[in-house]
């Protein structure tokens, strides 16, 4: 479905990115684990055509995305979930998420859209009129997973969901891309916390100064000792 073939990225003289090979099926929760810094979000950013890489492909089907404009990458089902969740704060809730619609330019799909949100966040539904900068931090990860969802992705990509929340809404949040998962959404999901990320996904990468280090079964790399020391605290 999605395949990262030896990517490598630079900011200025800083090589970020070295060669770096991944893949995600149809229907995976695919996480990427590392420390900060170790080039996680460049290499989303990368993939949804934020950052311009030095080389390499990027493939969604039998889509090079290195040469597809940004704008056009959500209409070839992809949305993106970023980092720090980026809600339009003086935008309603219901605002929010007709902007993720904006491929769209039927009403009543959008309509529809809303409805389905609606229905996997009830709270969001209670908030439908409040602007997004006056909701909590768990509530605006709802809504921008809720704004990305509404493009109707094949593959969502998650890019910290869990920071900055309490260990509560964190638990919350893991419970909620499960049930997108389970919803038929392919997964890629950057993520810090790495025993939760490694609890849910299928497989994992572990990346270290922008270079993949391991990768494998989720469940074996929790097990693995050098992932334990590094990752998991134990």
């Amino acid at each position: 479905m999605l395949k990262v073939n030896n990517l490598n990225v630079s900011y200025g003289a800083i090589h970020a990115i070295h060669d770096v090979s991944l893949h995600v099926e149809e229907g995976e929760i695919v996480t990427l684990i590392g420390a900060n810094g170790a080039g996680k979000t460049t290499i989303l950013h990368t993939i949804t055509g934020l950052k311009k890489a030095a080389s390499g492909d990027v493939l969604l089907y039998d889509n090079n995305l290195l040469k597809t404009e940004p704008s056009k990458i959500i209409s070839l089902g992809m949305a993106h979930v970023p980092e720090g969740r980026h809600v339009f704060p003086t935008m309603t809730v219901e605002e929010n998420l007709e902007m993720g619609a904006y491929i769209f330019n039927s009403k009543d799909d959008i309509k529809v859209g809303i409805k389905d949100v609606y229905q996997r966040f009830p709270r969001l539904k209670e908030r439908s009129k409040q602007l997004a900068g006056t909701l909590s931090g768990g509530e605006q990860q709802m809504l921008a997973v809720g704004r990305a969802i509404m493009s109707k992705p094949k593959i969502l990509l998650m890019d910290e969901p869990s920071m900055g929340l309490s260990p509560i809404l964190v638990k919350e949040i893991f419970s909620i891309i499960e049930e997108v998962h389970n919803q038929g959404i392919t997964i890629l999901l950057v993520e810090q916390n790495a025993k939760m990320a490694l609890s849910i996904a299928d497989r994992a990468y572990v990346l270290e100064t922008g270079h993949i280090k391991m990768e494998g079964d989720a469940k074996e790399l929790m097990d693995n000792d050098d992932v334990r020391k590094a990752y998991l605290g134990v």
